[in-house]
């Protein structure tokens, strides 16, 4: 290679990488998704029994830390004892249940907002006659 080619290589180099410093990322964003789109009939999580219905919103999406949920336990349905492996919030929209937090059993109904800590232990059970719906949000575990 010639010192000319040379030279020549490395301002088209040095161009390209004042081009690429100099584009700004695109802003913004958004994505929208219905119940519709995503609703799942599952049984009960975590060998939790019965009958629920599952939407797991934004699953698809890439490079999103954290995961946003939506679950209507059927009558008799529940979700089962189980470690958390990072900090969970579930929050009640309609009908009532009971949760098992770490050996405590409380009421749980619309309105109610429970954080589970990493190391805890949880389970939830529907009772009543209509569905239990719930959201649940928590950090997604990261890429590998």
């Amino acid at each position: 290679m010639t010192r000319m080619t040379y030279s020549i290589l490395l301002i088209l180099f040095g161009a390209g990488l004042h081009a690429v410093a100099m584009q700004k990322p695109t802003p913004g964003g958004y994505v929208i998704e219905q119940d519709a789109e995503v609703a799942k009939d599952e049984p009960g999580t975590h060998n939790g029994g019965g009958q629920t219905v599952g939407y797991s919103f934004f699953s698809n999406v890439p490079k999103l830390g954290l995961v946003f949920r939506k679950r209507a336990l059927k009558p008799g349905s529940g979700i089962g004892l189980h470690e958390q492996k990072e900090d969970e919030i579930y929050y009640v929209l309609s009908g009532t249940g009971t949760m098992t937090l770490d050996g405590n059993t409380v009421h749980v109904t619309p309105g109610t907002a429970i954080l589970t800590r990493t190391g805890s232990s949880h389970s939830l059970r529907q009772t009543g006659s209509e569905d239990l719906v719930i959201l649940i949000n928590y950090e997604a575990a990261p890429a590998r």
